[in-house]
């Protein structure tokens, strides 16, 4: 890697309200993740690991694949339907692609007609209908926005990705750079108060020409300090950013091969996103649905791992959100509203996540998630704190325990058969 392709804001200090934004993140713990666009309307064509990277698997040239908008018509689109879901869910926030690989912008850009108000019959704008919900309904909104692009001419030389467009073997690499600092200003300019932007595709070129991102940075700063800035590069955190992505894993694991290790993990807030299915995007025959039981464990250990949980919607092409999706969206929001107050506003424990589950604290409590662990008895070792009392989180009932040379050893409740999460609060 370059010296200038991995430049950033090196001599960045956040504002107040820069780390007051961190906090609230931090605390709010669990997200929906939206990837929406005109490639939708393909529901993947048939193949079940296609959805949003359409263009790039199937080889579809820029001139084919510009016929997809005329057939976006996402009529039964709903901003306060998809809002509430997330309430529903037990969300604080949502982030929505603006921009993604593909080029087509989903809000109405000045500074290209490549977007669905100018290219579809739809002809609205989707952001800022959705932002002006969230505003109402008190959700946070961040945009999701594609540093690569497979349909700019600029975007030369290109990456791993976009051989396949059809487009002459030449571009203006600072043209290009431009055409994204005026969309990300219209992003910051158009639609109030924006809780961040979540930058997707620098990995692509890692070694090309520098992405200057020192430039970019500041300016998302500049327009809207308290905006949080993170980067799915899929590297330790560089100079500028305020948040820190885990892309289908959780923090120091590598189960993707997407370079995260423990060396790669920083000091800022952590996130880490997954699908609901196996894909992205919409993909119609798309079936290996989580249950209920996978993604509260997955929030549950995300929190562990003092991360927050971005969880996945690929909306089909009408602009509704699946049923299958809803109905397991709305039983996660159901068990917070018993289990909340162990995740939200929650730091990761003082015991460091193990196979049996994870721990959660706030101020002197501290949550002890037995998430898979079938015996009576739980040890915990070398455990740091005195234990003023211990209870079941969900009824109150006392939990017996005693402290030794080995640790905190825990007493479990005898019939756990088909709960979730046997949560147990420890006072200190």
């Amino acid at each position: 890697m370059s010296v200038l392709s991995a430049r950033a804001q090196a001599d960045y200090q956040p504002t107040a309200e820069n780390l007051q934004a961190r906090e609230w993140f931090q605390d709010a713990k669990y997200g929906m993740f939206i990837h929406w666009g005109v490639y939708s309307v393909v529901g993947g064509g048939g193949d079940r690991g296609v959805a949003e990277w359409l263009m790039q698997q199937k080889q579809i040239s820029v001139d084919d694949y510009e016929q997809l908008p005329h057939y976006f018509n996402p009529t039964a689109f709903d901003a306060k339907a998809w809002v509430q879901l997330a309430k529903d869910a037990g969300m604080h926030y949502i982030t929505i692609t603006s921009k993604h690989h593909d080029g087509f912008a989903m809000y109405d850009s000045q500074v290209s007609d490549y977007d669905i108000v100018d290219r579809t019959p739809y002809g609205k704008d989707v952001l800022k209908l959705l932002k002006d919900e969230c505003d109402r309904q008190g959700i946070k909104l961040f945009f999701y926005h594609s540093q690569l692009d497979w349909h700019h001419p600029g975007y030369y030389p290109r990456g791993r990705t976009g051989q396949y467009t059809g487009r002459p073997d030449e571009g203006n690499w600072q043209h290009y750079l431009d055409y994204q600092n005026a969309q990300l200003t219209e992003l910051l300019t158009h639609y109030g108060d924006v809780a961040g932007i979540w930058f997707d595709g620098w990995w692509d070129k890692a070694e090309a020409p520098a992405w200057k991102l020192d430039e970019t940075y500041a300016l998302i700063h500049k327009l809207q300090p308290q905006a949080l800035i993170g980067n799915n590069h899929h590297r330790a955190p560089f100079p500028g950013e305020d948040f820190q992505m885990f892309e289908k894993d959780l923090p120091g694991h590598n189960t993707t091969g997407f370079g995260s290790s423990a060396n790669d993990i920083g000091t800022l807030p952590r996130e880490t996103c997954e699908t609901m299915n196996g894909s992205w995007g919409y993909n119609l025959t798309d079936d290996r649905y989580k249950s209920t039981k996978d993604l509260v464990h997955y929030l549950v250990r995300a929190a562990g791992y003092n991360a927050n949980f971005l969880l996945n919607v690929g909306p089909q092409p009408n602009g509704e959100i699946q049923s299958e999706f809803q109905d397991t969206l709305r039983a996660v929001g159901t068990w917070l509203q018993t289990y909340g107050p162990t995740v939200y506003g929650t730091r990761g424990g003082p015991v460091a996540p193990k196979t049996w589950g994870v721990t959660t604290q706030k101020d002197n409590k501290v949550y002890v998630h037995v998430l898979d662990y079938a015996d009576r008895t739980l040890l915990i070792p070398d455990f740091k704190g005195r234990v003023k009392s211990a209870r079941l989180f969900n009824s109150g009932s006392k939990v017996k325990y005693q402290t030794n040379a080995y640790g905190l050893l825990l007493e479990l409740p005898q019939n756990r058969t088909g709960d979730l999460d046997t949560v147990i609060e420890l006072t200190l």
